[in-house]
């Protein structure tokens, strides 16, 4: 089925598109339509319904322009909410296979759930990843600080994909400092996607353990999961998103301040690393230790410590964190000496 909406006006087509076609890219994801905008005309083409939901969006979207002269990401996405409702969400956790353990909860519904059970799949398994996943269910901002090893992005990735089958947030972003990047990416070989892929790896590892690749790609294309540089969040405004900064340590105090002012209306973040493991050049000092001195007593962000005893991953590693903890310690006491 194909339908053409007459537009009356350019500005407000330019207004419509948004910067870099923004508002259009979400549309044709959410929607699962062909839209084609030629001068003062979009088309529509895709299944019937879609279609006709698709013409509603945009009826709604011009009078947000009309009242407002403007259109912001929010306004897009409570525009796709009104129209496309619960059945939107019902579709995203059929599609990413969610267990039957947990209700599908309406968008507003509260982020409360079992203490130590994320989607009927995975379970905390120290009493810290319990504390971590009950912060992040009462918390906006949760800060997870802890050796490799101890489940910080693994089960924010998980808390992140409850969200999305449970409708209380509409896409995942998750994010990684490229530190190396300032005098080594020229030389990688490829485009700019090529060269920060390699940073960006571990973070897939833990969304392919919980999605297959698939699944991944499909949203990835979609626009519901966007996995970027910690430098493309710049002059960005995430709404409805819930928003993972992974290897914290190695940011700067500028560029953490930066990342938690990208959050908007409903969003959430987790910002995971381990301060004993910063690769920033020295003297500049990490974001993420700033930030845990910075805003320790601010209403709505949690801390919380994750130690050796919270390593879940091959037995010897705890033993090897052990040992080289114990080394240091000698090190640091034979220098005093």
């Amino acid at each position: 089925m194909r339908k053409t909406i007459e537009l009356e006006d350019p500005e407000i087509v330019r207004v419509l598109l948004g910067t870099g076609d923004c508002h259009l890219r979400r549309l044709r994801t959410a929607l699962g339509l062909d839209i084609v905008v030629r001068r003062d005309q979009i088309h529509l083409t895709g299944e019937a319904e879609l279609v006709n939901k698709g013409e509603e969006t945009v009826s709604n979207l011009l009078k947000v322009i009309r009242n407002e002269q403007r259109l912001e990401a929010g306004d897009v996405e409570r525009v796709l909410d009104s129209v496309l409702g619960s059945a939107h969400y019902a579709g995203l956790a059929e599609d990413l296979h969610t267990s039957a353990a947990e209700p599908l909860h309406d968008p507003q519904s509260n982020w409360q759930a079992g203490a130590s059970l994320v989607g009927g799949r995975v379970r905390a398994m120290t009493p810290h990843q319990a504390d971590y996943l009950e912060a992040v269910r009462t918390h906006d901002i949760v800060f997870a600080i802890g050796p490799a090893g101890s489940g910080k992005t693994y089960l924010a990735v998980a808390m992140a994909i409850e969200a999305l089958t449970r409708g209380l947030i509409n896409r995942l972003v998750l994010v990684r400092p490229a530190v190396e990047a300032g005098e080594h990416l020229g030389f990688l070989p490829g485009d700019l996607r090529e060269k920060v892929n390699p940073y960006l790896r571990p973070l897939y590892d833990a969304l392919h353990d919980l999605l297959n690749p698939q699944q991944v790609e499909r949203f990835q294309e979609r626009g519901v999961i966007e996995v970027a540089p910690l430098a493309f969040m710049r002059g960005r405004t995430l709404n409805n998103a819930f928003v993972i900064l992974d290897e914290a340590q190695n940011t700067t105090t500028r560029q953490m301040k930066m990342f938690l002012t990208r959050l908007g209306r409903d969003a959430r973040a987790i910002i995971t690393g381990d301060v004993t493991q910063v690769d920033l050049p020295l003297g500049d000092r990490s974001g993420l230790a700033h930030a845990r001195e910075v805003l320790a007593h601010v209403e709505g962000v949690a801390f919380i410590h994750l130690d050796r005893q919270d390593i879940v991953r091959h037995p010897l590693v705890q033993r090897i964190v052990d040992a080289y903890d114990e080394r240091e310690a000698a090190e640091a006491s034979s220098a005093k000496t």
